[in-house]
């Protein structure tokens, strides 16, 4: 074990590892994988994961009225998980070859929201099941009208479009009324930022 109070020591790392072969087990929408690995001085080692690649979410905000514009979608994975497949949630999509993740997130809002962003802040990357996925998630606050925000009408996923007050989003993240990974994770930035919108905004960038 070991203990460090420096902050830059709270860092991910490159590994010591060969990727020894690569075996796609399966296709369909993602390709799942088996990978065959070595850790320096261990065995090899055999994980199987989806390879689902970058994507991205945006958190749509509304400044002049203080509004979230949230989507409600079905999900087969939480109905197995948990009974409650109707899925409170944000505007996210997976990147495109040659696309560009504020390309993704701004194709992705006119498609599933009816309206492009004003202005779009990249906030941060995070990975949301390593153990299982290679799924990495750019998020980005979106500046909206949502006055103007609207499903399309041949909407395939979304069947529903939500324009929420930003208190009520985050009351429903403290009553753990929602679990959608990309929307409660918007929702703790927003908790954490509230105060700092405007001037987010104002810049254009998270302040360093």
């Amino acid at each position: 074990m070991t203990y460090s109070s420096d902050t830059n020591a709270i860092a991910d790392a490159a590994a010591d590892v060969l990727i020894e072969a690569r075996e796609v087990l399966a296709g369909g929408f993602r390709p799942y994988e088996r990978v065959r690995v070595r850790r320096a001085g261990e065995d090899v080692e055999t994980r199987d994961l989806l390879r689902a690649g970058p994507a991205v979410a945006v958190l749509p905000i509304d400044l002049a009225r203080e509004e979230v514009v949230l989507i409600r979608q079905f999900r087969v994975a939480a109905q197995l998980a948990n009974g409650k497949g109707d899925l409170v949630e944000i505007v996210a999509g997976h990147v495109e070859e040659n696309e560009a993740p504020p390309a993704t997130a701004r194709r992705e809002c006119i498609e599933e929201i009816g309206v492009a962003p004003e202005l779009l802040i990249e906030l941060f990357t995070y990975l949301t099941s390593p153990g299982i996925s290679d799924e990495e998630v750019t998020l980005f606050l979106g500046i909206v009208d949502a006055s103007r925000a609207a499903l399309a009408p041949d909407a395939r996923e979304a069947s529903a479009l939500l324009r929420v007050s930003i208190d009520a989003a985050l009351s429903a993240l403290s009553a753990g009324t929602v679990r959608n990974g990309p929307l409660v994770t918007a929702l703790q930035w927003l908790a954490l930022n509230r105060a700092r919108l405007a001037d987010i905004a104002r810049t254009g960038a998270m302040p360093q």
